[in-house]
């Protein structure tokens, strides 16, 4: 484990919390993850980051916030528009408490929707990739177990043939044993 910091921030530090942070915010992010990666770089808790980033670097930064939420905005406005387009084929029905709300509400729902349908997107090809390396991974053992097959038989044959040679060695030995005896002359006084 990893021993965590409790020294003054420097400037560079601080320059990475916002550089960290503001690129979350663009890019639909929470500030919370940003804080969790920037904790793992500078090796202190997500918290110090959070506390630092509220307490200080977020009032230095305000025109950079307001651009970063434009841009997240914007982009998201875009991947609406997409996603949109892409899937004219499903219809949306809003019932009548959804249509009362005012404007900002249903922007709010739409860019919830809209980072949901994202999320559920790029999870799609992963679970693929996931599929796709279990598969593998299912072929590769069904592999294993037959090398492993081939491998025991393998070795029990030369335990075998060790046995055998083993016996063959006691054998020779006994003869051998045997004409010594055979051929000792008696001692006579």
């Amino acid at each position: 484990m990893t021993n965590l910091r409790q020294d003054a921030w420097t400037k560079d530090e601080d320059a990475i919390l916002a550089e960290v942070t503001l690129r979350h915010i663009r890019e639909g992010s929470t500030q919370l993850v940003a804080f969790e990666e920037v904790g793992e770089k500078l090796t202190r808790t997500p918290a110090a980051c959070g506390f630092r980033w509220n307490s200080l670097i977020r009032k230095q930064y305000e025109k950079a916030i307001a651009e970063a939420k434009k841009v997240r905005k914007e982009r998201n406005k875009r991947k609406g528009k997409q996603l949109v387009s892409q899937s004219c084929d499903n219809s949306f029905s809003f019932n009548a408490e959804v249509s009362n709300r005012n404007e900002e509400e249903k922007s709010l729902s739409l860019n919830e929707i809209i980072v949901f349908l994202q999320q559920l997107q790029s999870e799609g090809p992963s679970a693929k990739n996931l599929e796709a390396e279990n598969k593998a991974l299912l072929s590769r053992l069904q592999h294993m177990k037959k090398e492993n097959g081939t491998l025991k038989n393998k070795l029990d044959k030369v335990n075998k043939e060790y046995e055998s040679v083993c016996r063959d060695y006691k054998e020779v030995l006994q003869i051998m044993e045997r004409a010594r005896k055979l051929t000792e002359v008696p001692v006579r006084n």
